[in-house]
């Protein structure tokens, strides 16, 4: 879409200081005295999730997702012709865009798309393609688009599990479900579904691994469509937690396929109209 390059946007001073948290400058470490993290989980706890499929009436297909404090939303539209300026392609196309809300996070998002939202627009794209049929809609785009309400951690892995549920939820054909999830290493210590604290916490050696490693999964066929990594890991580090991240996608699964099944029986069950009801005596 057609960017506003003529809006205004004020500058951060503009915002009042008491809007936010303030920042402590001391190193926190992401794992208290007991073992536990700042939000009270083992280091290899998940958030429980919420799903509901067919959230956005007006969409061809739609999901909205809460993993704790990291609420997305996605609406999907299309198929429709590919537009002329684009060429001509055989197999269809996705066409994905990521916005954060401008409330999302403690530091506000302008209304314009950043590089960084465009970088997860992509890699959300990326994900999904190896998991939809793309042959069976030939010269036709398909447009995904997907807000961040609440950012507490875990955005891409939650937004490619968002997506791939509202793709599903449009009809359009696809070889498997893609399932995300992420992991923070630092050091020794592994973090599954970090929060917006977890990604950020430092450690007291500048020495210790850092990196943040995001997958995205096909349960069935068990195969890997996207696997992106921030920070450096050795080789056995990275299969290690190439390994975690396909194990929680797959405690996942159940749930998301019981969304859908349930989204399917709404859409058949009759509706009853006053015409149907009983007379009254």
């Amino acid at each position: 879409m057609p960017t506003d390059t003529k809006r205004i946007q004020g500058p951060d001073a503009s915002q009042s200081t008491f809007l936010y948290k303030k920042r402590a400058n001391t190193v926190q470490p992401a794992l208290l005295e007991e073992g536990k993290r700042q939000d009270g989980r083992s280091p290899l706890e998940i958030r429980p999730i919420f799903l509901k499929a067919g959230a956005v009436s007006q969409a061809k297909g739609s999901c909205y997702m809460e993993m704790k404090n990291t609420k997305v939303i996605c609406a999907v539209y299309g198929p429709r012709e590919v537009p002329r300026r684009d060429g001509f392609v055989i197999n269809g196309q996705l066409r994905c865009e990521f916005k954060f809300a401008t409330f999302a996070s403690e530091v506000r998002h302008g209304h314009l798309t950043s590089h960084t939202e465009k970088d997860l627009a992509l890699q959300v794209q990326q994900a999904l393609e190896p998991a939809v049929c793309l042959h069976k809609i030939p010269k036709s785009q398909v447009d995904i688009f997907i807000t961040v309400l609440e950012n507490d951690g875990s955005v891409l892995s939650a937004a490619i599990t968002c997506a791939s549920i509202a793709v599903a939820n449009a009809g359009i054909e696809m070889y498997d479900l893609v399932i995300g999830s992420s992991l923070r290493q630092t050091g020794e210590t592994l973090l599954l579904d970090p929060t917006a604290f977890d990604e950020t916490a430092e450690s007291e050696s500048t020495d210790d691994t850092q990196a943040i490693v995001t997958v995205g999964f096909l349960p069935s066929l068990k195969q890997v469509s996207c696997s992106v990594q921030q920070g450096q890991l050795q080789c056995e580090d990275s299969i290690k937690a190439l390994q975690q991240c396909i194990d929680v996608c797959e405690r996942y699964y159940q749930v998301v396929y019981e969304c859908l099944k349930k989204s399917v029986k709404k859409l058949k069950s009759p509706v009853e109209s006053p015409m149907d009801e009983a007379p009254a005596s």
